[in-house]
């Protein structure tokens, strides 16, 4: 069987990280994702309310860098829930257990540092610097030019 699902959207509140009795790390928060179609009537976007839980490093790393507002990327399974509320009526939620999150936008600081964390991978990661921003095709002209002519020509583009 197979249960993926990716989602992207803004933090609707802070994360809230807890721990189990056991100390295992867990960050809850709720993405606000919008349809992809109007309504008819009103002409607006819906906004779905998906709430997320990330365990372990994940957990930790999204309560570590991701606030109210910022954009997600989350990777992960659907997963049904039942409870009982305070009146002991039975109760089902919906809820995307994360496997990895990633930011879906750039960081409001400027810095161009984006870490990400996959749970799978088990490492933090950041864009490496580039030693050569040009590709191995060369530096910029002197007179500021941003756009440089190639040496050669082997019809492989850059991208």
């Amino acid at each position: 069987m197979l249960n993926h699902i990716v989602i992207m959207g803004r933090l609707a509140r802070d994360p809230e990280l807890r721990r189990t009795q056991s100390g295992v790390p867990v960050a809850s928060f709720r993405l606000a994702v919008d349809r992809d179609f109007k309504d008819k009537n009103t002409g607006e976007r819906g906004t779905d309310w998906i709430d997320v839980v990330a365990w372990r490093a994940t957990g930790e790393f999204v309560s570590r860098y991701f606030t109210k507002g910022r954009m997600a990327v989350v990777e992960g399974r659907l997963q049904m829930r039942d409870w009982t509320d305070k009146e002991g009526n039975k109760r089902t939620s919906a809820e995307v257990v994360a496997d990895n999150v990633y930011f879906g936008d750039s960081r409001r600081d400027g810095d161009g540092y984006s870490p990400s964390y996959s749970g799978g991978q088990g490492s933090y990661s950041a864009p490496a610097p580039r030693s050569d921003p040009f590709g191995g095709y060369g530096a910029p002209p002197a007179d500021g030019d941003q756009f440089a002519e190639l040496s050669t020509d082997d019809g492989n583009l850059p991208f």
